[in-house]
């Protein structure tokens, strides 16, 4: 896609003729999205794409495979796996390392998810979403210090949940709030959290996002931070206030045209 300099109309065309063309059943099988997409339960789709949001980053492929060996050793059960698994059933685990994800981290991740689900019903109650947020921002700062609550958390664990107070642009946070929280009739988005508000959702900024987003003048910070992604959601909210996380679909397929993977 050349840097050209397009109305407001004209960006407004190609980024919705893009989620048309993205936002398809089609979409899924090579995208992180398919791992959720494997259970039909709430807490297990909860579950599956909390971890496949947490390892996109890197080759899809390697992303999905990593994933689906994570919920094999689940038993592919992963709500009743974390309530009611025994200290042999984590064995398997030990040996588990997506680049900079590794045992201790995925290890963690499972004692807070038995902690959440014996007291909750959904994670979407870690959020804490009010209905006059403006975004999801203090959303995902209350997710943050909740998943840290536990008074053994890992240090190095910090890396793979992130929050806005240390300025991060928590793109996979981001997505897998774009896979819970939006509700069409495409099939890709889940809608099973009913508390956040599409509209209150952020626009995931990986760096196909933010190239794309930046040809398209929607970005005018050179930094990329938390800022930046307000920045590109308010602007994608004058194209839809209602749902402008569905231009993450647009703007990451016409990344995707220029380079196949998602980092």
């Amino acid at each position: 896609m050349k840097t050209t300099r397009l109305t407001e109309e004209a960006v407004k065309e190609l980024l919705d003729s893009k989620v048309e063309q993205y936002n398809q059943p089609g979409f899924i099988e090579n995208d992180p999205v398919c791992i959720p997409h494997q259970f039909s339960k709430k807490q297990d789709m909860e579950i599956a794409g909390l971890f496949a949001a947490t390892l996109a980053w890197g080759q899809r492929k390697t992303i999905i495979a990593n994933c689906r060996r994570l919920l094999d050793w689940m038993d592919n059960d992963p709500h009743n796996f974390v309530l009611h698994h025994r200290e042999t059933d984590l064995k398997p685990f030990l040996d588990f390392r997506h680049r900079t994800f590794h045992a201790t981290d995925a290890l963690y991740f499972i004692e807070f998810l038995k902690k959440a689900y014996s007291g909750h019903q959904s994670l979407e109650e870690a959020f804490g979403v009010q209905a006059t947020d403006e975004t999801v921002e203090q959303g995902l700062i209350n997710f943050h210090n909740t998943f840290f609550s536990l008074p053994d958390y890992p240090a190095r664990t910090k890396k793979h949940v992130a929050t806005p107070v240390r300025k991060s642009t928590c793109k996979r946070l981001a997505m897998f709030l774009r896979w819970m929280v939006r509700r069409d009739n495409k099939g890709v988005d889940f809608g099973i959290w009913s508390t956040i508000h599409p509209s209150q959702l952020v626009c995931p900024l990986d760096v196909h996002v933010e190239r794309v987003a930046r040809r398209l003048r929607l970005i005018k910070r050179k930094q990329t931070d938390w800022q930046t992604v307000l920045e590109l959601t308010t602007r994608l909210k004058k194209i839809d206030p209602a749902d402008p996380a569905k231009y993450d679909f647009a703007l990451f397929g016409l990344g995707l045209e220029d380079k196949p993977t998602r980092t």
